[in-house]
């Protein structure tokens, strides 16, 4: 060992017998931390005498904009490692968004363990809420790229709301920002045309654009995933109400069905169809 492998070592040594300082909080524990108190008081049933399951009903639609709100917190720090071209962080962020999107797709497996009679005990008392009144749910579709202005006016919203909406709208959503990044690589992006034409050459030379085509995959789950979310709801929202309208005055199901030829990354979609040996266009 070299004189100076030595003195490492010692000084290695010496650090793990240095106990560390750790900051401490006067009267922190897991309970103050995280607001549990608080969190558990949010859960009020309406119905009288309250019915067992609008509790399942609540905690789960909770969860729902919990997940929303890390969603969106997930996507705009995606969207600033697009800017700074950092494509690896973004990947992270992307892998963080699909493990999210996977569990909210399985919490339909729980809400579906209440039977629509169950269910249809206690609706009356949501009378106007609505999921479809999500402002969280309504920013990620904005944010991602999907701004659908026409569904504000079923949604009641406060200062605040709209203006993080407006400003949602305002600025470049994701596939901006993706169109963006790929046009400082030299990709044409102006058109729709053009934007499917970059993405298959991009497709089509994996080698040279492997960063850009893992960039795409990680697009097109973030998309299918929603999509599949969205089907499992409808189903779901079906199987407990069947064609009746919604609390909130929506068609109900048949206007969620429509939601499902809304995509996100439009052109990502249809590049697939010239994919490949023997496509043509």
């Amino acid at each position: 060992m070299t004189k100076h492998e030595r003195i490492t070592c010692r000084a290695f040594e010496e650090n793990l017998r240095t106990p560390r300082k750790v900051r401490r909080v006067p009267g922190l524990s897991y309970g103050s931390y995280l607001k549990v108190g608080e969190l558990l008081r949010l859960q009020r049933p309406l119905s009288t005498p309250p019915h067992h399951d609008e509790m399942l009903f609540i905690v789960i639609h909770q969860v729902y904009e919990l997940w929303f709100k890390q969603l969106l917190h997930e996507l705009d720090a995606t969207m600033v490692a697009l800017d700074d071209d950092d494509l690896l962080r973004a990947a992270k962020r992307f892998h963080r968004m699909h493990s999210i999107q996977r569990l909210i797709e399985q919490q339909v497996d729980i809400l579906e363990t209440m039977a629509p009679q169950e269910f249809n005990q206690f609706r009356d008392n949501l009378n106007p809420a609505s999921g479809f009144q999500s402002v969280q749910f309504r920013e990620l579709e904005f944010a991602a790229g999907l701004q659908r202005t026409d569904v504000l006016q079923f949604i009641e919203l406060d200062d605040a709301q709209r203006a993080s909406l407006e400003r949602r709208a305002k600025e470049p959503s994701l596939y901006d920002r993706v169109k963006a990044l790929l046009a400082r690589r030299g990709f044409a992006v102006a058109s729709s045309e053009e934007l499917v034409q970059s993405f298959r050459q991009i497709y089509s030379d994996e080698a040279q654009y492997y960063d850009l085509c893992l960039l795409l995959e990680d697009l097109i789950e973030l998309d299918e995933r929603f999509l599949l979310w969205r089907g499992r709801h409808i189903r779901m929202v079906e199987r407990m109400i069947g064609q009746k309208h919604g609390t909130g005055g929506s068609p109900g199901a048949r206007y969620l069905e429509r939601t499902l030829e809304q995509r996100f990354f439009p052109e990502l979609w249809e590049v697939r169809t010239y994919l490949g040996k023997g496509t043509g266009g």
